[in-house]
């Protein structure tokens, strides 16, 4: 007894002393350095600051920050409602038994095994271009005169077109997530309920809908965390690190972390730090409430 606990110690060690160094240590370090004015995130603890809390009442005062937890905001709602219908409607089809399955996947998916960096210079160059994009394109060819004088990359429409642009690299990650639900569910519920006449649609809304609850609890955890560490795409779409039309909490901690833009020249890496509290804290708090309002303890498959 006591050589197989000296083996599943041997065995634990490595496991638990590389999840202390690179995750629990980095959470706690992140999490004290919040509590400090830090001017370099390398810096020694002797060159720390105690300021408390006040690097919290410091964001919470700075309308660029709460410009930036808006624009997440609405990421995180408007552009989670959009890819997620998208994603389950895809879902639904493919896994129907239509033909080509396996090529339509893949044309879907396709967007997420592509640079986040090409993808959006691509909607940059070919689809938003106020010269030769392909949306002015389109509305020429379709005789819709006033869509083409729009110019999709001004203050006035540029969060919408970003927002667009991330929403169709999304759709096939999420898409593959509710095809694995789906195809958990066993056919006899399809079979039966199509025997006892329900259309494909209430077979939808009735059977498929219903056992895909856990499913949609992990849609919703995994889109929450790619939208807190929404960064790529906001720097691309803007012409300066910080325009409040595409800036982001990610962006703002660059900022504060490395001094970066035109309206800031101080690098406080404790005030990125809690940014980064923050925002871990937004991603806690939706998962905490997911799991509270949507119960999937009572389904069997």
């Amino acid at each position: 007894m006591k050589k197989n606990k000296t083996m599943i110690v041997c065995f634990l060690a490595p496991a638990v002393a590389l999840f202390l160094i690179v995750f629990l240590y980095p959470i706690c370090r992140t999490v004290l350095m919040s509590f400090f004015n830090i001017e370099g995130v390398t810096d020694s603890m002797s060159k720390w600051t105690f300021t408390g809390i006040e690097n919290y009442k410091t964001l919470m005062n700075t309308t660029l920050f709460r410009t930036s937890m808006w624009n997440l905001f609405r990421i995180w709602l408007f552009g989670g409602i959009i890819v997620q219908i998208l994603a389950l409607l895809f879902a639904a089809i493919l896994t129907s038994g239509i033909r080509f399955k396996k090529f339509f996947r893949a044309i879907i998916y396709m967007p997420n095994i592509v640079s986040a960096v090409a993808l959006a210079t691509m909607w940059l160059q070919a689809v938003y271009s106020p010269q030769f994009g392909l949306l002015k394109s389109f509305f020429k060819a379709v005789g819709w005169t006033a869509m083409t004088k729009v110019q999709w990359l001004d203050s006035g429409h540029k969060f919408g077109a970003l927002l667009i642009a991330y929403c169709f690299g999304m759709v096939g990650y999420h898409m593959l997530i509710w095809s694995s639900g789906i195809e958990r569910i066993s056919t006899d519920y399809y079979e039966a309920a199509t025997i006892d006449g329900a259309s494909k649609i209430d077979q939808f809304t009735h059977i498929t809908l219903p056992l895909l609850k856990g499913v949609f609890k992990t849609n919703v955890t995994m889109w929450s965390v790619s939208s807190v560490g929404f960064f790529v795409w906001s720097q691309l779409f803007s012409t300066v690190t910080a325009d409040n039309q595409t800036i982001t909490p990610m962006v703002y901690m660059y900022i504060q972390m490395f001094g970066a833009g035109n309206t800031m020249t101080e690098r406080n890496a404790g005030m990125a730090a809690a940014i980064g509290v923050v925002l871990c804290a937004c991603v806690v708090l939706i998962f905490t409430v997911i799991n509270r309002l949507v119960k999937d303890d009572d389904l069997e498959f």
